[in-house]
């Protein structure tokens, strides 16, 4: 299918072409957001510019489900709704120029993913589009507000575009920094794969990688379903979608606290493991207080009220331990049961497994010393 056939598929019309002066405004205007927005990266502002510069840029008439621009890879193309400004393209079009930037980044055939996406399998789609939506977000210096979704209420500076994933996005972000996660959005590497997976597991990666895919994908579905209610006119095809909304509203809700939960649990562990001091415990007490002002809610919520008590209990008798005796050390916690053990394998399990192994070699070399001396 031709790249006009799809998008007249799609309900995007073209109505013009911008000349080049617009089209270099808006590549300016949205390198110079990047810029300022995420120093860090040290974007190559000559780079980007060629980058962007380079794309068509349209004006079309779109349909109400697509957002403000659509990019369109193949062609090397944007496409705006038919009634924005220059400066309004400009802000939209920041998640797909970020889009374009990711592709641009991982071009080269060896690599297997663009951003945190896997090439082949598609994996990790809806993760990358909650960070490049958060990317764009701060970009275009948006506030944080007070929502609600399903029932689920919570603060996002991404009110409009994928809210559950993008609060998800930046719960992760609470225990890995935005760095690794910026990172790997726009170079496609595994900073922050390998990051998270050091403060949880593999096993949790993968769970959290494809619960957000779920979330994108029963949305979508339940956005297809309440379209065809519209239009609906039988009653029992009327209570049918009607009873797949309800599911499908019902998955979301439980799809986003599980991977709440999961982050929670699974960080806040690893962040008690590392406690070492009195000024850790500080630390500590602080991070999983301020969580709840981060975190999504809906009535009826309890897991991180009863997660927190828990962990404050365990913090005790931490702290009273380091009162008592000082700084715990690796060995100590080892023995003293000071830290919670997941039950899947980590790398506490690993240095424990390994301490046994050398204790091991150390008896078996002074019997064989003994041996030869006697």
């Amino acid at each position: 299918m031709s790249i006009d056939s799809k998008l007249k598929k799609e309900g995007v019309e073209i109505t013009q072409k911008l000349d080049t002066l617009k089209v270099n405004t808006v590549a300016v205007n949205i390198i110079n957001k990047l810029i300022k927005a995420f120093p860090e990266h040290n974007f190559d502002s000559s780079k980007l510019f060629e980058l962007i510069a380079r794309l068509n840029m349209y004006k079309a008439k779109m349909p109400g489900d697509l957002s403000g621009a659509k990019f369109v890879l193949k062609s090397g193309s944007i496409y705006f709704n038919d009634d924005l400004t220059i400066e309004e393209m400009s802000d939209v079009a920041v998640h797909e120029c970020i889009h374009c930037i990711q592709h641009a980044y991982s071009s080269d055939s060896i690599l297997s993913s663009i951003g945190l996406c896997d090439k082949i399998t598609n994996v990790g789609l809806a993760l990358n589009e909650a960070v490049v939506q958060l990317m764009a977000s701060e970009a275009n210096g948006c506030k944080s507000q007070e929502e609600t979704y399903f029932g689920i209420s919570l603060k996002t500076i991404s009110p409009n575009y994928y809210p559950l994933e993008c609060k998800l996005a930046s719960e992760i972000a609470y225990f890995v920094g935005t760095f690794p996660l910026y990172h790997s959005t726009i170079y496609g590497d595994d900073i922050f794969k390998n990051t998270f997976i050091l403060k949880t597991s593999k096993q949790t990666y993968s769970t959290i990688v494809r619960n957000f895919d779920k979330l994108l994908t029963l949305e979508n579905d339940l956005n297809f379903f309440v379209s065809e209610l519209q239009y609906a006119d039988k009653p029992s095809t009327i209570k049918a979608l009607n009873n797949l909304i309800n599911k499908h509203r019902n998955e979301i809700i439980n799809t986003f606290f599980k991977t709440q939960n999961l982050i929670i649990e699974k960080c806040f562990k690893n962040e008690f493991n590392n406690i070492r001091n009195l000024q850790d415990i500080t630390n500590f007490n602080k991070k999983i207080y301020n969580f709840k002002n981060i975190m999504g809610f809906c009535d009826g919520y309890e897991f991180y009220n009863v997660f927190y008590r828990k962990m404050m209990n365990l913090v005790q008798k931490k702290k009273f331990y380091i009162e008592q005796y000082g700084e715990i050390n690796l060995y100590e916690e080892i023995n003293q049961s000071l830290t919670i053990v997941d039950t899947s394998k980590n790398l506490l399990s690993f240095v424990t497994d390994f301490i046994t192994k050398v204790k091991k070699l150390m008896k078996l070399n002074k019997d064989t010393e003994d041996e030869i001396n006697h």
